[in-house]
């Protein structure tokens, strides 16, 4: 069955909302078995250990460029209609939030995807700080704290009504995206070899940028044919759990990408977890790591709705299309995340493992 004969049969709004659970699935699985998570792998960073998790992250990020830069190339996608590409983007956001999300997920213990995936396996911890991210997440679009993010993003916006294509500006040739993500890869299975990360790792550290480029190509088909406009979007934790909750409250609300893609990482992170005999229930070690981690998370949904995405959705997805905020984002992430580990985990007594 072809993508037009489903919305004929099923409707735009729950193909949509398929299309977002095929692209969970796919990463839940991925992300689970792969142990994937950006906060891991700066740990590693700011100790001086390009080890294991830095090497699966640069594999996961590389395989999005891939695949993603190969389907523009191919016409499956555009990334100029992509959402975060097709709005006015905010550089005094990027660096805030990405600086906020970064501390937030070195006191969470794990970035807004990561805690969906253990949350999935019976950790109580990820799911309490999953949803205080995500009732934070939906305060910074919509609620008291939407003020507070409009004034920090509008300190410095793109010009144009229209983000920045990094590829575009520096007047490069469209194959430009896929050779840098071929020259990630290529520095990925230098520290795969040094640190002897497992085929079956690899494997699912691939899928994760894989379960990326499907959302792109699946909404951007959607989009091509769908009487409404719908968004072109791929992978993200910020809104997605923001809109996820507010979809469980308000009878009204209607299905979209998002509405599928948040339980359809949970289901695809809990099947891979229970057939690894990997579900166990989980619970905080004491009232300060349970205050550390509240924090952590509250610092994150804000961080992630500032900066235009989550370790995710600006440090993954919207880097497989080049977008410059998401880009600058990026680097805040790993830079806040590095130097919290430094200042506190690596510090004191009670100093934290990697």
């Amino acid at each position: 069955m072809d993508i037009l004969s489903l919305v004929e049969r099923i409707g735009e709004a729950p193909a949509a909302a398929l299309f977002g659970l095929i692209t969970g699935v796919i990463f839940g699985v991925a992300a689970q078995r792969s142990r994937f998570c950006l906060r891991a792998a700066t740990v590693e960073f700011a100790r001086g250990q390009l080890g294991e998790r830095v090497a699966v992250w640069l594999l996961c990020f590389s395989t999005a460029l891939i695949w993603v830069q190969a389907a523009s190339l191919g016409g499956l996608m555009r990334p100029e209609d992509a959402r975060m590409m097709a709005v006015t983007g905010s550089w005094s956001g990027a660096v805030i939030g990405g600086l906020l999300f970064g501390v937030g997920m070195v006191l969470a213990r794990g970035c807004s995807g990561r805690l969906l995936v253990l949350a999935a396996t019976g950790n109580l911890r990820s799911l309490i700080a999953g949803l205080i991210f995500a009732v934070v997440a939906q305060m910074s679009l919509a609620g008291h704290l939407a003020p507070l993010r409009d004034w920090l993003a509008r300190l410095w916006t793109t010009q144009g009504g229209v983000n920045v294509n990094l590829i575009e500006t520096a007047g490069l040739p469209e194959r430009t995206g896929l050779v840098i993500g071929l020259g990630f890869a290529a520095l990925a299975f230098v520290l795969v070899r040094r640190n002897a990360v497992p085929l079956r790792t690899l494997v699912f550290a691939s899928g994760v940028g894989f379960a990326v480029a499907v959302g792109w190509v699946l909404t951007f088909a959607l989009s091509q044919i769908a009487f409404d406009p719908v968004q072109v979007e791929s992978a993200t934790f910020s809104g997605p759990s923001a809109h996820t909750l507010m979809f469980l409250l308000d009878r009204t609300a209607v299905l979209e990408f998002d509405i599928g893609l948040v339980p359809g990482v949970f289901l695809g992170a809990f099947i891979a977890a229970k057939l690894a005999g990997e579900v166990h229930w989980q619970g905080f070690d004491g009232a300060a790591a349970m205050r550390r981690s509240i924090l952590g998370a509250a610092l994150m949904g804000f961080g992630a709705m500032l900066a235009g995405g989550c370790a995710i959705g600006a440090g993954v997805t919207g880097g497989s299309i080049f977008v410059g905020t998401a880009w600058l984002a990026l680097c805040a992430m790993w830079l806040g995340a590095t130097v919290t580990d430094m200042l506190v985990d690596q510090q004191g007594p009670s100093a934290q493992p990697a």
